[in-house]
């Protein structure tokens, strides 16, 4: 509507001179996706990624799974941030401007610990050929996702899907943003439905097991 006015105003059309939604507080909407892996998905995909041609493409999406991490945070991890002792992950410059720590599960350490390696090259998932941090995964990744059944899944789904399932399996919100790294509560808010479908099964399942319309009969005094 605003920019009607600045149009106006050029064409010098009587009555622009003022915009009166100048003064608005603009709403800002998010254009953010969100697209969540089922369980029986992520195995589909974790078959394709298997058989990829990309010999590292399976640790990568493995790990973003594990970990919720960014791709880029992944692709310039280096071995010396990581302590599987501690089982932490040290991001030293993430997408926030600040360092942050992440938890490595059993499943993650065993990924890692089962990555290849060469001599004086310090990146964790480095490209095999240059020895260096990949600059582009995207035709592997999207000829294993075709190969998936999973049309227009973003490598970056993996990281809501990592919280998907962290929540699905009761972890409360607060501690996902701790894991994903979210600078404020409301980046974790995008989550908050899946908490709510969380909870709700918890108590559909605590009410199954009262089975308490059995034991009570309709019209009963």
């Amino acid at each position: 509507f605003g920019k009607s006015f600045v149009l106006a105003k050029q064409w010098k059309l009587p009555g622009a001179d003022i915009n009166p939604v100048r003064d608005v507080p603009r709403r800002k909407f998010s254009n953010a996706r969100e697209r969540y892996l089922t369980p029986k998905e992520a195995a589909r995909l974790m078959e394709a990624v298997e058989a990829s041609a990309n010999t590292q493409l399976k640790h990568i999406v493995k790990l973003l799974l594990l970990t919720g991490a960014r791709k880029s945070e992944l692709l310039q991890a280096q071995w010396k941030h990581v302590n599987l002792e501690r089982k932490s992950w040290h991001i030293p410059d993430s997408k926030t401007g600040k360092a942050r720590h992440v938890p490595l599960s059993q499943a993650a350490i065993d990924v890692i610990k089962a990555l290849p390696t060469w001599a004086k090259c310090p990146w964790l998932v480095p490209n095999p050929e240059t020895k260096k941090p990949y600059t582009c995964i995207k035709h592997p990744w999207q000829t294993a996702r075709d190969k998936a059944l999973l049309p227009g899944l973003r490598i970056h789904d993996l990281r809501h899907s990592a919280a998907s399932f962290m929540i699905n399996a009761g972890i409360d919100l607060y501690a996902v943003g701790r894991i994903l790294g979210h600078a404020d509560h409301q980046s974790t808010m995008r989550y908050s439905h899946l908490a709510d479908d969380t909870l709700l099964a918890a108590v559909e399942a605590g009410a199954a097991r009262l089975n308490l319309t059995s034991a009570v009969q309709p019209g009963a005094a």
